[in-house]
């Protein structure tokens, strides 16, 4: 664990972070160590990269920074001229886009920490499901992520 610990503080700006995701996937993972393209999570099927931003969203609780999210977006609503004229509508509103926002940083920061994890030798990343031509190349496709066996057995 502690050579784990050190791999990961020598590629990842957030080592913390990076080591919550190995750590969650090392749970979700099956006997081999494969986690993805889909997590069953009450009952319903998740992309794996869904679902570890979903579980990381706590991270992002900082007061302070959400707070000024929201104005941000409140700020634009009413710029837009598209700000509810009840409050409870408001609120309703903030919190969808809040919502968003968390969800879309939350991938994003996954992506990075899986990255971080590929790059330290941890973790293998491929894509599995339907493929088109296009530039994306990820299209129609999901993330399926194999830890090494290694790191597999120290995590569970």
């Amino acid at each position: 664990m502690p050579a784990l610990i050190e791999r990961i503080m020598t590629v990842s700006p957030r080592p913390r972070y990076t080591m919550i995701v190995l750590n969650l996937l090392a749970k979700v993972a099956d006997r081999s160590g494969v986690a993805g393209p889909y997590i069953m999570d009450d009952g319903k099927a998740v992309p794996v990269r869904d679902w570890l931003g979903q579980a990381m969203i706590p991270m992002a609780q900082r007061h302070h920074r959400r707070q000024a999210i929201r104005r941000e977006l409140q700020d634009g609503l009413l710029e837009r001229g598209a700000l509810p004229i009840d409050p409870a509508k408001i609120d309703d509103a903030l919190d969808a886009m809040m919502k968003d926002r968390l969800r879309q940083s939350a991938r994003c920061s996954v992506s990075r920490a899986v990255s971080d994890l590929v790059r330290a030798g941890l973790l293998h990343r491929h894509y599995q499901g339907y493929r088109v031509d296009h530039h994306n190349r990820g299209a129609q496709r999901e993330a399926v992520y194999t830890l090494v066996p290694e790191v597999h057995a120290a995590l569970t």
